[in-house]
């Protein structure tokens, strides 16, 4: 119920939960669950409902009283009842001196003293809070030394704000007052420097429109000599706001000197004629790349471009030389591995086995440790099949099955395998000793919780009231406290017991980065469970029965769709656990003869699971093999259509290894990767 209520907040969620709050009015729990709708109202900013169920749930709060202290005094400084804000807090300090809460209490506390009157009681508070750096902090800060009439101290923190920490939204909350209190201050004006700051942090944050408009003031201040790259700068920002038209004028006028600063305006404006499918015009540019700067980024980053284009145009020699060029040229590059990789695949695709032989080993002897190494020996492996040289294939398959543990080409290497009939004594090959072991930090220990501990102990609390950012942030502390292993799996396990599977996955796989190269006894099982959950089971297993389909698959389909999500929604507006499209839902569900079928009904996981399962079993019956159909969901049947019709393939790993879109490439191997993984983990279904 508390969930519910945090996740939608409606009247009904609210009186469930309230109604169980009244039942257990002598219990911790139902203090917990007043707390749990005080908060929803603090959520839906409706502080003055806050109030009462933050009173009733005081008495009993014990543990997590500095919870609802905090938001009791919010409730009162928003609405205007500064005494009773002030006298919640004023003894916060004391009676939770370990809280985590401290200075977000001392904000509301410092907010109220200044609303009334006491501002300098507020400022000498606030400072004590000032390392580390928050923004919420200096904001209130700086609001106290304002109310105090000290304007040379409040402008300093405001500038701070907004030249420095421009993301927030704390500097858009000052802006207005800096005109104010610059004259007040009798301030000088801010330095064209701290514009350019603000300006650089806005496109480092990905606010182009923003930083535009810096680059665009900045222009206005600076030197002649310093215009030329603002206005550069600017156009950047311009381009990758979608105002390429503007954008466009401004690179077209700039000077076309020195190389260097050329270089980037040439990039700039290929980036506007390959966004506009305008290819020619982009190689074009590159040419003259080449000819300015033959070693600049730039030039390096057209390349790649380059490559791709003539790869999408089926052009594969002119493909290969543009791979080929970027490698040699930039070698040490982070790009370099890639392009290799290309030119050794088309290589192959184009028949040339002996240059493909020879690229694969290079590719292992030159990039031994990158992502790309799996392949090669995979398809090194192959051709050494071909050539009957079944002892190098024998070798390379167990190389690649035993450092690359469960990577989608480790099982298929382990496939072969199976086939190779003993070839006698095991060759060795010195090339596979330039590939690095693993790491011995990838393996984790399973660490017991401190059961004792009492951050461990509150967070169990606030998971109990669904108030989970609260209890992970209680259990981050109690970590600082007891050094270990456990709260990746503590913090994973909190999310998979809320259904929050897809923040169980990824804290996980921010804790073990590498668990796909590993063997199973190499993580503790609750991680693999958390990373591979049997969520919605009954269902997914159901829905996957009835369409013919192997239930791991289909979970492996959901984890690289939604990561177990029933809310998700993509940028294309596909929703829910199989991420299906309101157009293709309606289909599949006019094709089951379903009545009244709403895409609302989308982010049901019984009908989500039900209509996917469906349209994935119709891509297989059309196309014969799970990896093209695979490639359909996520790319379109028309697309597949076209790449099968490209050429003749081995057999469909092949096809997949030649599927142009990076993004529909690793989608088919994640998933099938990911479904070996279930079976290896949980057995038959």
């Amino acid at each position: 119920m508390a969930r519910q209520l945090l996740q939608d907040r409606t009247p009904a969620a609210y009186a469930g939960v309230q109604n169980y709050a009244l039942r257990h009015s002598k219990e911790d729990a139902g203090a917990l669950a007043w707390l749990v709708v005080g908060y929803a109202h603090i959520l839906d900013r409706n502080y003055a409902l806050a109030i009462d169920p933050l009173n009733r749930a005081k008495p009993r709060a014990g543990e997590f009283g500095d919870y609802v202290t905090d938001y009791l005094g919010t409730a009162y400084q928003q609405t205007g009842r500064l005494a009773e804000a002030i006298a919640t807090l004023s003894a916060f300090d004391k009676t939770y001196p370990e809280s985590l809460l401290l200075r977000d209490a001392h904000i509301v506390y410092a907010n109220a003293l200044v609303a009334d009157g006491r501002a300098n009681e507020a400022a000498d508070l606030l400072e004590g809070d000032r390392q580390p750096v928050r923004a919420d902090v200096e904001l209130a800060l700086g609001r106290a030394y304002e109310a105090a009439n000290q304007p040379a101290k409040a402008l300093t923190i405001f500038r701070n704000l907004y030249y420095t920490m421009p993301a927030g939204w704390e500097a858009s909350q000052v802006q207005g007052d800096l005109g104010r209190l610059e004259a007040a201050a009798q301030a000088q004006p801010v330095s064209a420097e701290a514009h350019r700051t603000r300006a650089d942090l806005l496109m480092k944050g990905k606010l182009y429109s923003q930083a535009a408009d810096e680059y665009r003031q900045l222009a206005t201040e600076v030197s002649a000599d310093e215009r030329p790259l603002t206005e550069l700068s600017l156009a950047e920002a311009l381009r990758r706001a979608g105002q390429n038209r503007d954008a466009r004028k401004i690179l077209e006028t700039l000077p076309s000197t020195p190389p260097a600063f050329d270089a980037q305006r040439l990039f700039n404006l290929g980036e506007i004629a390959r966004g506009s499918n305008d290819d020619d015009a982009f190689l074009h540019i590159v040419e003259q790349l080449r000819q300015i700067a033959p070693t600049s980024t730039w030039l390096e980053q057209a390349l790649l471009s380059a490559g791709n284009i003539y790869l999408l145009r089926r052009d594969y020699d002119r493909a290969i030389d543009a791979y080929r060029e970027l490698q040699q040229r930039f070698p040490n590059g982070g790009r370099a591995s890639y392009a290799h990789w290309k030119v050794a695949w088309l290589s192959l695709r184009q028949g040339r086995e002996a240059e493909a032989r020879q690229e694969f080993e290079n590719q292992i002897a030159l990039y031994p440790s990158s992502s790309e190494v799996p392949a090669a020996l995979y398809w090194r492996a192959r051709l050494a099949e071909s050539d009957n040289d079944l002892a190098m294939a024998r070798a390379y398959y167990v190389k690649l099955s035993q450092r690359f543990r469960n990577y989608y080409h480790a099982e298929l290497a382990r496939q072969r395998l199976a086939k190779i009939k003993s070839v006698g004594d095991a060759q060795h090959y010195a090339l596979l000793d330039r590939i690095p072991p693993m790491n011995a930090a990838d393996r984790v220990a399973a660490d017991t919780v401190p059961g004792d501990n009492l951050r461990v102990q509150k967070a169990e609390l606030l998971a109990n009231g669904a108030l989970l950012d609260f209890a992970v942030r209680e259990l981050r502390a109690a970590a600082e406290e007891n050094k270990g292993s456990w709260l990746a799996a503590e913090i994973a396990r909190l999310y998979q017991d809320a259904g929050r599977y897809d923040a169980a996955i990824e804290t996980l796989k921010r804790a073990a980065p590498n668990y796909f190269a590993v063997d199973l006894p190499s993580l503790p099982r609750p991680y693999w469970e958390g990373l591979f959950p049997k969520a919605y089971w009954p269902e997914l297993k159901q829905c996957s029965s009835s369409n013919a389909l192997d239930p791991y698959l289909v979970a492996a389909l959901v984890r690289q769709e939604s990561a177990f999500n029933p809310n998700a929604v993509s940028r294309a507006n596909a929703i829910g656990l199989m991420q299906l499209l309101p157009k293709v839902g309606r289909s599949v569900a006019h094709q089951e003869k379903l009545r009244h079928f709403s895409t609302q009904q989308l982010f049901s996981p019984g009908m989500n699971l039900q209509l996917g399962t469906r349209y994935f079993r119709s891509m297989v019956d059309k196309f014969g093999s799970f990896e093209y159909a695979l490639a359909a969901y996520n790319a379109g049947s028309d697309r597949v259509q076209d790449w099968l019709g490209q050429g003749t393939y081995r057999d469909p790993q092949e096809f997949v290894e030649s599927i142009p879109f990076t993004e529909t490439r690793e989608y088919v191997q994640n998933i099938l990767r990911n479904a070996n993984v279930y079976r290896q983990l949980y057995g038959t279904p």
